[in-house]
């Protein structure tokens, strides 16, 4: 009963959010910079983060307001992006059945990678979980993120070139880690079949942009591979 009670409340949540905070901190920073580089003024950079609240998202929106990307590509390419939050929410859903829709509605506005990663911690060691906590988790996030991003933000004034930091380079960065780490709990058998979808993504990629532009090219490209993937995938 003491382990159920301690995942009963919103302050176990916030306890339990404080070892991610870190990499919200870090790429919440780092995105404010990059936003401000691509000639977001502070409010705006802020704003991006309370509406979008995705860090890959709002890196790509900033790369592609630099290459002035059409507005439908931006939103496509974000809507792709974060297409996986379905997957989360529906994971989560079953947990919180007993709470109101409003309730669910707010836990998977707000659900990220990071706090269902810890969620999925608790959910392994067949330990309960409750909204209060989950809301405690994602809104300690929401809010940190949020802060962190202005801060980047204001930072960003004071860095005229991002790129001598090496700061342009953080969601390259990002994506490199997410991989490597993906890769390393990904069975032996199905490496290769990754390693063929990447080979399929440079082809379709490289061809399409003779046809259309390359942002284009990058949105058809993860939505052909992406569905050879599924069909795929044993």
């Amino acid at each position: 009963m003491g382990d159920q009670a301690g995942n009963i409340t919103f302050q176990q949540g916030v306890k339990d959010c404080i070892p991610t905070l870190l990499g919200y901190i870090s790429i919440g920073i780092a995105a404010g910079v990059a936003g401000v580089a691509a000639d977001l003024s502070v409010l705006e950079v802020t704003l991006l983060a309370i509406f979008v609240y995705a860090g890959a998202a709002q890196f790509i929106i900033c790369a592609m307001l630099l290459t002035n990307s059409t507005t439908l590509a931006i939103i496509v390419t974000t809507f792709i992006v974060n297409f996986r939050h379905f997957l989360l929410g529906a994971t989560l859903a079953p947990l919180f059945q007993k709470d109101s829709m409003l309730k669910n509605i707010g836990i998977s506005l707000l659900v990220t990678d990071e706090s269902f990663g810890v969620a999925s911690m608790k959910l392994a060691k067949r330990e309960p979980i409750y909204s209060a906590w989950m809301n405690g988790l994602n809104i300690t996030a929401y809010i940190v993120w949020i802060i962190s991003c202005a801060v980047g933000g204001l930072i960003g004034k004071l860095i005229p070139n991002p790129a001598i930091f090496g700061l342009d380079f953080a969601l390259t960065a990002m994506f490199v880690a997410l991989f490597v780490f993906q890769l390393q709990s990904v069975p032996k058998s199905k490496l290769r079949h990754i390693m063929f979808l990447i080979l399929y993504m440079l082809i379709f990629m490289i061809g399409l942009s003779f046809i259309v532009s390359m942002n284009v090219a990058v949105v058809l490209s993860t939505l052909i591979v992406a569905t050879i993937g599924v069909v795929t995938d044993r």
